[in-house]
């Protein structure tokens, strides 16, 4: 995938193999949000109608042109804290890479029998299921945990986490570690963000500005959006949890449904939720 390159205050990403990290986020779409992908490729990722919805978004040769098609940024680094994650499109689901220091976290895994393409995406930065050390749902649905259990599988050492209102419907073939708002696990802040449903989590690195969403966001044809209705457990919550990302501070959005929004995305979190 082409490399695009996160600035922050704090950091600059430098080659992989030089110290870096990478956050494996993987998020299937395939009942949850109306905006979708084509499958992964080394180059920008595209769009293609959800399943079962009519959501045109750009074709392969417009999503290439535009910025926030790109799907990746170098996973390496001088400075520990410094972040560097790649889009794994898997059709109208997306995927996420990120690594530190040779480790790697996960961020949902797509529905069941997604876990060849997350191998592959591993193996496109020079890595194995041995770099896997966690693996993070962001909730319990289908097409986010169904490859879970292959996942941690494949990754034996990985530690698996969920929001604790969602644990209990994740399959896994061990127990999984609950989290709530606030912890940390490998520098990364988890934000409760319930409504898509009761223990939606989203993931933040604070030191690169970085936020994956799961289905607490989304977007479709560029436009921002918030949980889709259709799957929307508490569409009073959803939006609050909205309104709770919109106030924190971050660069690029990575979501679970739609293209990542590269630049100014809390910006924009922070509009939808006063609109």
């Amino acid at each position: 995938m082409d490399a695009v390159r996160l600035r922050t205050r704090r950091m600059f990403l430098a080659d992989l193999g030089r110290g870096g990290i990478a956050l494996a986020v993987v998020s299937f779409v395939a009942a949850c949000a109306p905006a979708s992908s084509s499958p992964s490729s080394p180059s920008a990722a595209t769009n293609a109608p959800s399943k079962g919805e009519p959501s045109p978004g750009p074709s392969a040769s417009e999503a290439a042109a535009s910025p926030a098609a790109e799907g990746s940024a170098p996973a390496g680094s001088a400075a520990p804290e410094d972040l560097a994650w790649e889009r794994v499109n898997l059709g109208f689901v997306s995927a996420y890479l990120l690594v530190r220091a040779g480790e790697a976290a996960i961020v949902d895994t797509g529905v069941e029998g997604s876990e060849g393409e997350i191998e592959a995406a591993l193996e496109r930065l020079g890595l194995t299921w041995a770099s896997v050390a966690h693996v993070i749902l962001t909730h319990r649905h289908g097409d986010h945990a169904g490859s879970a259990p292959a996942v941690l599988e494949l990754a034996p050492q990985a530690t698996g986490y969920a929001g604790a209102a969602d644990l209990g419907a994740i399959s896994a073939p061990r127990p999984l570690t609950a989290v709530a708002d606030g912890d940390l696990v490998f520098d990364l802040r988890m934000i409760a963000t319930p409504g898509h449903t009761a223990g939606h989590i989203a993931v933040l690195d604070e030191a690169a500005g970085v936020l994956v969403a799961g289905d607490a966001l989304g977007t479709a044809g560029g436009t921002l959006t918030g949980s889709n209705p259709s799957f929307t457990e508490d569409e009073a919550a959803a939006a609050a949890s909205i309104a709770k990302l919109g106030a924190l501070t971050f660069e690029t959005l990575l979501v679970g449904h739609g293209e990542p929004i590269l630049s100014g995305a809390s910006a924009q979190v922070a509009a939808l939720a006063g609109g």
